[in-house]
């Protein structure tokens, strides 16, 4: 958040500068009010900027087993133009990369589940999934998936058919 900060500041500098720059090259024909508005303007667009492809930056640099899930589109009052083009601060993906699976009954699997927001810690979720009763579980640190697959500690939930999250932990490959 700092580092937006001072990028957000460095925009507003860098273009309240053009407009200084542009107001000598006029002769000062052009007002005064034209650097403080070059700052002003410099630092929206950042922060718009900055917002809208957050969603797109951070996905982009994930490797390429991690599946995202969901992503919501917020709508928020300080940010009116949000209404018109909602905006993505979180999401929800799938870490593929550590996924295990049973020794005994392959369709049952666990891997971590990774809840990313803007301006949060990223937190990480590890979970089972039994592909074959279509039916997923949160294992917390008093749970166990064991190497038979057996679970312990916590139940299972039953999931839709077209349960995203299901359908990325028992996908092949």
């Amino acid at each position: 958040m700092v580092m937006d900060l001072l990028a957000t500041l460095a925009a507003g500098a860098g273009l309240a500068g053009i407009a200084l720059l542009l107001r000598r090259l006029s002769g000062q024909r052009l007002p005064k009010w034209i650097v403080p508005a070059g700052a002003g303007a410099g630092m929206l667009l950042f922060s718009v900027w900055n917002e809208y492809s957050w969603y797109p930056r951070v996905t982009a640099a994930l490797p390429s087993e991690v599946v995202v899930i969901s992503a919501p589109q917020d709508r928020v009052g300080i940010r009116p133009w949000t209404f018109l083009f909602p905006v993505a601060t979180r999401f929800m993906a799938l870490d593929r990369t550590g996924m295990l699976r049973s020794e005994t009954d392959p369709a049952i699997r666990r891997a971590e589940v990774v809840v990313v927001q803007r301006w949060h810690n990223t937190q990480r979720v590890p979970m089972a999934f039994d592909c074959t009763r279509r039916r997923t579980a949160n294992l917390e640190t008093t749970s166990e998936l064991r190497p038979d697959g057996t679970l312990t500690g916590t139940s299972w939930l039953s999931v839709p058919d077209d349960d995203e999250l299901l359908t990325a932990a028992c996908r092949e490959g």
